[in-house]
């Protein structure tokens, strides 16, 4: 006989503390974003035009983005904890880090997200909220384990990024599975609540949203084929870059000192900002609307262009230790395949071919069949396409399931307990 789990008022009881988490976590994430943003405009907007220059002018980006990776790299070299984990060498759930780690953690992701690094802030803003939700939770409710903990944390800030809380119970399913009925959903209760009020709270605090104007989707048996397609060449061309990951990151540290990697990783973004463009830099939210809205503006050309150089600067941004996530910039990328496979299919529907090629990048990049097809529906944000997309997966799955991860495997490199 299994055990029982906890009953309703002991599930009650935990949504109390676990909402509290999810609205830090929103306003955590929020004001970060808020300082990146102020930085952002004064480095790429205030200040050229202060000194009368062209903020657009190719030569700035890549004077930008070589200073960003020498402050990035000050932090990790000067830092207590030097900037926390590598985030080229953790999961999403790490441990959490000693209080003293965290301004280092802050600093170096504040830095990236504002000179143009191709990394989200996912990594470094869940080490932050897992840190306090432990310390709180062993002060106040020490019965509550440390991975319980991590994983509440972990949900509210998914939440609050992704603007809903099912991409949290589709990233935690496979980690939270029990032996009896209902085991998981009692595992996922906090980690909800937490999820949806991290999601609701950031919208009230002004957050902003990744679906892009698509039209409706009508379905054809020519889809179940063409959308495998476009989701194995997105699937393929995120291997690719898996591939090129750990290898990259060795080469880097070769270097020895972070002051010299991280400087050479943002020089080497910089060029390639100023061959891509604005459109391939940043974190990829607001360049994912952008490249949305003006679809129909690039050509074939620029879209491959858009697609390589993106998966490039995820590449280098991660191995060259700027400090941030993949997944962001992995939903950018799926967006521009699909828009690459729109044009090259006669008739394929943008919105199906934009869910599969993110669903295909995203499962290479995360290794989440679930979470991959998350990503698909919410950037399409049209429940049509669901159906395609799970056949889709299928294919997709063939070309990762025996490829490398875009995850170097190493110890951590700060002390893991605060």
């Amino acid at each position: 006989m299994t055990p029982e789990g906890p009953g309703p008022a002991a599930l009650a009881r935990a949504a109390v503390p676990a909402a509290i988490v999810g609205l830090a976590s929103a306003a955590l994430l929020r004001a970060i974003d808020e300082v990146a943003h102020a930085l952002d405009h004064a480095w790429w907007h205030a200040l050229p035009e202060a000194l009368g220059l062209d903020p657009e002018a190719r030569w700035w980006a890549v004077l930008i983005l070589t200073l960003t990776g020498a402050l990035v790299g000050l932090v990790l070299w000067k830092a207590p904890g030097h900037g926390g984990h590598d985030t080229a060498t953790v999961e999403l759930i790490a441990p959490p880090l000693p209080l003293r780690a965290l301004p280092g953690v802050a600093a170096a992701l504040i830095l990236g997200l504002a000179g143009g690094v191709s990394l989200g802030p996912e990594g470094p803003v869940i080490m932050i909220a897992a840190t306090f939700t432990v310390l709180a939770y062993r002060r106040w409710l020490p019965a509550v384990p440390t991975m319980a903990a991590l994983t509440i944390s972990a949900a509210g800030m998914l939440g609050a990024m992704l603007g809903t809380p099912v991409a949290a119970a589709l990233a935690l399913t496979g980690a939270l599975g029990g032996d009896r009925e209902g085991h998981l959903w009692d595992r996922l209760f906090a980690p909800l609540v937490a999820a949806s009020t991290g999601a609701i709270g950031f919208h009230l605090l002004g957050g902003g949203t990744w679906t892009g104007d698509l039209p409706a989707y009508e379905p054809a048996w020519i889809d179940l084929l063409t959308a495998s397609l476009v989701a194995v060449v997105g699937a393929a061309a995120g291997v690719a870059a898996a591939a090129a990951f750990t290898p990259a990151h060795r080469l880097f540290r070769r270097l020895r000192h972070p002051l010299a990697y991280v400087t050479l990783g943002g020089l080497l973004l910089g060029l390639l900002g100023a061959l891509g463009g604005p459109i391939t830099m940043f974190k990829g939210a607001a360049e994912t609307i952008a490249l949305l809205d003006g679809r129909d503006s690039y050509t074939v050309a620029a879209l491959v262009g858009i697609v390589a150089i993106k998966l490039i600067a995820i590449v280098i941004a991660g191995a060259s230790g700027f400090r941030g996530g993949r997944i962001f910039p992995a939903l950018f990328t799926g967006v521009a395949v699909g828009l690459l496979g729109h044009a090259l299919i006669p008739g394929m529907s943008v919105t199906l071919a934009v869910g599969v090629g993110v669903m295909g990048v995203v499962l290479a990049v995360s290794r989440d069949g679930w979470f991959a097809i998350f990503g698909g529906m919410l950037i399409a944000g049209e429940i049509a396409i669901l159906p395609i997309v799970c056949v889709a997966v299928l294919p997709a799955w063939l070309v990762v399931t025996r490829a490398p991860h875009m995850l170097v495997r190493g110890p951590a490199t700060v002390q893991t307990e605060p």
